[in-house]
């Protein structure tokens, strides 16, 4: 296949990718898609763990594995994953061997949303590829990566749904006797139902496309851009993940109400998403010329839900940089005790008075400062972070003056309780 065929190929197929329902254990019509273009034999797709990665998927895979077996795997193995210089495996080389696959060579491709890897597929083929098959990979695959994503915030929301219907069942229960009480808890519970339908539906499906194309557009592949287009590109995909990031929260605050919030806990460094926080936000940082910095005092193993202890970083982060004007400072230090750790962000901004220092923790908080209310928010990110620190029996409080920047602080526990 020419050149200028596999190019317009990729462009025809890149809306039909959008439109495939697909998870993390069910690519078959995406990969079956891809594969009447760019020819593969095979491919896998693995989800990457902090000291290890689980096989999730095949297509017309010929592996010993069954779906979630986790395979251990060393640190210069995830190096390999992560380095993007390096896409084309032969049969010899060291992770193939590991995972026992059988083609002559596979395109690695990474599934990553915000420049945060994790995972990733192996397309097979017994023939080496092309540069511009890699290329072309690599874009079906970022499709992917927003794909899945997407999907597993639809399996959030149907739990949520669900949760907030046995709670109406339970309630109607329990007050037979004041039924006028009851119609309006299904009222009530019938317009939020309404709305978190409407959220999930009608702005994140569409904001995961633009999304996905405005990353796509910034990789230059169907042609340059210029300064200007590139500017606007990149105040696209800022806009529409600030989006994202509030139908998020909506979701997540749904989820709490529900209890539906569930830990699942491990032991990892505390380093890992203090480093892949500040990395996901640094587009932001650089956009207002920040300079952040982090010190980690002493790195150790803590034993929490990796993906809850960085949602409070990120939501922290993302705070201080918001609230901290141009060129301004932020600072993140980790220090630890025997039982404790300490995470703190600080930073230089418009700081808050200490009146409301309790009240900022509450849902749908706005702040009466004229700073605060141009900034766009929900009012939920500290209370989800509150939340998700007192779930791992953590504390958290912020030490601030109007005007003088503000520190958030969260003490979490080391071992297991």
């Amino acid at each position: 296949m020419n050149n200028c065929s596999l190019y317009e190929n990729t462009t025809k197929i890149i809306p039909e990718l959008f439109s495939v329902e697909v998870s993390l254990n069910d690519c078959e019509n995406f990969f079956k898609l891809i594969n009447k273009f760019i020819r593969f034999s095979e491919c896998y797709v693995f989800l990457i763990n902090p000291e290890s990665i689980q096989f999730k998927n095949s297509y017309k895979g010929r592996t010993k594995y069954k779906y979630d077996y986790t395979i251990d795997i060393t640190k210069d193995l995830f190096q390999l994953i992560f380095n993007t210089k390096k896409r084309i495996l032969d049969n010899n080389s060291k992770l193939i061997k590991i995972l026992n696959l059988q083609s002559d060579y596979y395109a690695l491709s990474g599934l990553s949303i915000r420049g945060c890897v994790y995972g990733f597929v192996l397309y097979g083929k017994e023939s080496i590829f092309t540069d511009d098959e890699i290329i072309s990979l690599k874009t079906c695959t970022e499709v992917l990566s927003y794909k899945i994503k997407e999907n597993e915030l639809s399996n959030v929301f149907k739990i949520q749904t669900k949760a907030l219907k046995d709670a109406v069942k339970e309630t109607n229960e329990a007050y037979k006797t004041i039924k006028v009480q009851n119609k309006k808890i299904l009222s009530a519970d019938k317009v939020k139902n309404e709305f978190l339908a409407s959220v999930s539906h009608e702005l994140r499906t569409p904001l995961n496309a633009i999304i996905g194309f405005s990353d796509i557009l910034k990789t230059q592949f169907y042609g340059e851009l210029s300064d200007k287009q590139t500017e606007y590109v990149n105040d696209i995909q800022t806009s529409a993940l600030q989006l994202l990031g509030m139908v998020n929260e909506i979701l997540d605050i749904s989820k709490i109400e529900a209890n539906a919030v569930k830990l699942i806990k491990q032991y990892f460094e505390i380093s890992r998403p203090v480093i892949e926080t500040t990395n996901m936000l640094m587009p932001l940082v650089k956009k207002k010329n920040i300079n952040l910095t982090y010190h980690i005092v002493k790195d150790i193993d803590i034993y929490a839900d990796y993906q809850k202890i960085q949602q409070i970083l990120y939501n922290l982060l993302s705070n201080a940089i918001k609230y901290t004007p141009e060129k301004g400072k932020i600072e993140i230090n980790v220090s630890n005790t025997y039982k404790n750790v300490r995470i703190s962000v600080k930073d230089n901004g418009i700081g808050i008075d200490k009146k409301y220092h309790k009240k900022i923790f509450g849902k749908f908080v706005q702040l009466e400062d004229a700073f605060y209310k141009k900034e766009t928010s929900t009012g939920l990110g500290l209370t989800i972070t509150k939340y998700l620190t007192e779930l791992h029996k953590g504390k958290i409080r912020v030490e601030s003056e109007k005007g003088k920047g503000a520190d958030f602080i969260v003490i979490l526990p080391i071992e297991e309780k």
